[in-house]
């Protein structure tokens, strides 16, 4: 018994042979023609009106074959050349005006008969191509349905990842109070999309882009904090003391940073940050690992070119022509034979690489003072031209002193230096006695002092005790001051970013880029003397490596005009006119 269900559906086979099929057209109706229904239950239900359309199709096939060969009767043989012999008569009559021998109706039948039977093979071959069209149509649609299904399937997901992506993502970024944990929980979140792009998506390409734009687009939801937060980050990696101990695990936890780095507007906002914490790193010697600072360093240069990375590595230059400096100057002084207990260290710092640092004048004890000119005569006279500025903020000393429980080494600061050395000439000082003695401005003396006075090692006593410095407040040295070990480096409290630095920081950032804006657009307009607005925007965009708010490049133009760089066009406000 044959079912439906097993046609085979393939371009060489959609030519039914339709002639064989009749046969079995009661057996078909007894066991249920539309016996498909079983081929259509192992798809989804979507496929039903499809299925419909290529059985209805099917069936008038069968029928119009039936109809033709089956249930139109045959005609006799005779029959044509009777009918056109009656025909013949009847017109004759007609003519004649003589009465017609046979039955009009009968007559009107047989020539019916007789041209539908001329034309009904013309007719069936005609009406047979047109359902094997519409029937290989269906078929084809149906073998495409699944793959149709697939691809919205796919859509549906891929909509639905950058959507979730999008989501999860905005509340770790947007929600200041995370931002502790903003670039770690960023960092744990990729690894998770990842994961599931690469087990269930076999790491299509369109997951990828998708998941790449959601994290491009929720990044930077909060402009510059992400950026400031991944140096910090950064920073808290690449300082001595955290727990990626080995170059390895340094070298995959920058690899990932990388990643998110990517996603950032603001890099500019990231370089100064980074280039504000790599000066601390280097001067204070807290780098965890030279080859990590470098690897790092090289990852930044190749993703953001030369010109990103210029200024850090010029720090590193620094550091490293400031160790051959000391080493020629340490040979000078042994060479004239000049005295002192104090081992001098210089670092010869290139304003243009290095942050800014507000300059801080403070009383320095004479022998350093003396040490400071030997240095400064012995640099000048191999460098003429240059000029020394001394930065006290950036100093730090090793300092021998001595406890009832022994001799000790402090790792300190300069100011905590300056405030310790008073203890050799007397026994307890105020806090305007210590202001007056070192020049140390009074924020960042008492930070000094709570460091060394209301911190874990106390080498200083406070009167009364708090944990904050009043005025009024006395102290003196602890000679009890007990610690397990023999160099101990005490918290330097001036070393730490406070608000006000940040906000500096960042500031510092929006100067620099209206230098940057002002200096594109003079230079378009040096090069094309005269453009409308629209063009003159589009062509700063895209120039620039940082996102710009319309207004803002407005004002930018604005000024520009105030300076006499460029003017309006007289006949078109719309267009600007460059000023040679």
């Amino acid at each position: 018994m044959l079912s439906f269900a097993s046609l085979h559906f393939s371009p060489s086979s959609h030519n039914f042979a339709i002639q064989h099929y009749f046969v079995y057209l009661k057996a078909l109706t007894k066991v249920n023609y539309f016996k498909m229904n079983n081929f259509s239950n192992c798809l989804i239900k979507e496929n039903a009106v499809l299925l419909s359309q290529v059985k209805s199709a099917f069936y008038l096939y069968v029928l119009i074959y039936i109809y033709i060969y089956i249930f139109y009767p045959k005609l006799p043989e005779n029959y044509t050349n009777e009918t056109w012999q009656k025909l013949k008569e009847a017109v004759e009559a007609i003519q004649n005006s003589t009465s017609i021998r046979y039955n009009l109706e009968e007559l009107y039948q047989a020539v019916e008969n007789l041209c539908s039977h001329k034309i009904s093979a013309k007719l069936y071959k005609q009406l047979r191509v047109v359902c094997e069209d519409h029937i290989k149509a269906q078929i084809d649609q149906f073998r495409e349905y699944p793959f149709l299904c697939y691809k919205f399937i796919f859509c549906v997901l891929l909509s639905f990842l950058f959507v979730v992506s999008q989501a999860f993502g905005s509340t770790i970024v947007i929600n200041p109070e995370k931002d502790k944990t903003m670039v770690q929980e960023l960092l744990d979140f990729k690894d998770k999309v990842d994961y599931i792009i690469d087990v269930c998506f076999m790491k299509n390409e369109k997951f990828v882009n998708g998941m790449k734009e959601a994290f491009e687009t929720f990044i930077n939801k909060r402009p510059n904090k992400p950026a400031e937060l991944i140096a910090k980050y950064v920073d808290s990696k690449l300082r001595a003391g955290n727990k990626e101990a080995t170059d390895e695990e340094l070298e995959k936890m920058l690899d990932k940073i990388m990643i998110i780095f990517r996603f950032i507007y603001g890099k500019d906002v990231f370089e100064a940050f980074y280039k504000k914490d790599l000066a601390k790193r280097l001067l204070v010697g807290k780098s965890a690992s030279v080859d990590a600072e470098k690897s790092m360093l090289s990852k930044l240069k190749h993703e953001c070119g030369a010109a990103f990375t210029s200024k850090l590595e010029g720090m590193f230059k620094d550091m490293e022509l400031s160790k051959d400096i000391m080493v020629q100057f340490k040979q000078h002084m042994q060479c004239q034979n000049i005295p002192g207990n104090i081992e001098l260290t210089v670092n010869i710092l290139t304003m243009g690489y290095w942050p800014t640092y507000a300059p801080m004048e403070v009383h320095l004890p004479p022998e350093m003072v003396r040490l400071q000119e030997i240095f400064k005569t012995f640099y000048l006279g191999k460098h003429s031209g240059r000029k020394l500025q001394w930065q006290s903020t950036l100093g730090h000393c090793v300092l021998k002193a001595e406890f009832k429980e022994g001799k000790k080494e402090l790792q300190v600061s300069l100011f905590q230096t300056l405030v310790l050395l008073m203890f050799n000439e007397g026994e307890e000082f105020s806090l305007e006695d210590i202001k007056l003695a070192t020049g140390i401005e009074d924020g960042e003396l008492r930070r000094t002092l709570q460091s060394l006075a209301c911190g874990k090692a106390r080498v200083l006593t406070k009167i009364p005790k708090s944990k904050d410095v009043e005025d009024g407040d006395k102290f003196s040295c602890n000679d009890d001051f007990k610690h397990k070990l023999f160099r101990i480096k005490i918290n330097q409290i001036q070393m730490k970013e406070t608000v006000e630095e940040q906000a500096s920081t960042t500031e510092r950032v929006f100067q620099d880029r209206q230098y940057q804006i002002d200096a594109a657009i003079v230079r378009i307009m040096k090069m094309r003397k005269t453009l409308s607005h629209n063009l003159l925007v589009s062509e700063v965009y895209n120039q620039l490596k940082f996102p710009v708010k319309p207004a803002d490049l407005k004002k930018r133009i604005e000024s520009l005009i105030d300076r006499d760089y460029m003017e309006r066009d007289k006949d078109n406000p719309n267009q600007y006119n460059y000023v040679a």
